[in-house]
């Protein structure tokens, strides 16, 4: 209600379509990325993941996370997921492929990346790049293990090669203290 009075109960849809009242006894979720330490990858980048099904805020239906790629060369290294994908580009810029095709995306732009196409994102900036990612259905994604393992399929060899021209893709075998 907008004259200020409290709406003790509220109807939403649940997955059967009946209608389901949700109380006050529910509490709002909140994630905080100042508070989301992240995780370090090898490719240069710090993923914060805020909401998916093992994340701050639990949703098995998508997920969405910050990223901050490194100066010159931060990459989300050439690989595929079977989910469909969002980039958010909040600050920078990037060099994206998406199957053959090789762009420029700067701050404010947005790329769709439908299931299965291989993809990279590299900051060729001076600067960190700073994105937003979204996937659905949520979950994990099996590049992220293989990055930190060391086992991308590389591009051109297990996986079609990269766009002519793009920013070699990062296979390097992680550091340890990647985990």
């Amino acid at each position: 209600m907008c004259n200020g009075s409290p709406k003790t109960n509220r109807t939403i849809r649940s997955s059967e379509n009946e209608p389901k009242t949700l109380s006050n006894n529910l509490q709002m979720i909140i994630a905080d990325l100042s508070k989301i330490d992240g995780r370090r990858y090898p490719a240069r980048r710090l993923t914060q993941s805020l909401v998916g099904d093992v994340q701050p805020i639990k949703a098995r239906n998508f997920s969405f996370g910050h990223v901050t790629l490194d100066p010159d060369g931060g990459q989300v290294p050439w690989h595929n997921q079977e989910q469909e994908e969002t980039y958010f580009i909040i600050e920078g810029t990037a060099e994206m492929c998406l199957g053959d095709e090789r762009q420029t995306l700067t701050t404010g732009q947005m790329v769709y990346i439908p299931p299965g196409v291989f993809h990279q994102l590299t900051n060729i900036g001076p600067t960190p790049l700073r994105m937003i990612y979204t996937y659905s259905p949520g979950g994990d994604v099996a590049h992220w293990r293989q990055e930190l393992a060391g086992t991308l399929p590389r591009a051109g060899i297990e996986a079609p090669p990269l766009p002519e021209g793009a920013r070699p893709q990062c296979t390097e075998k992680p550091a340890t203290g990647f985990a």
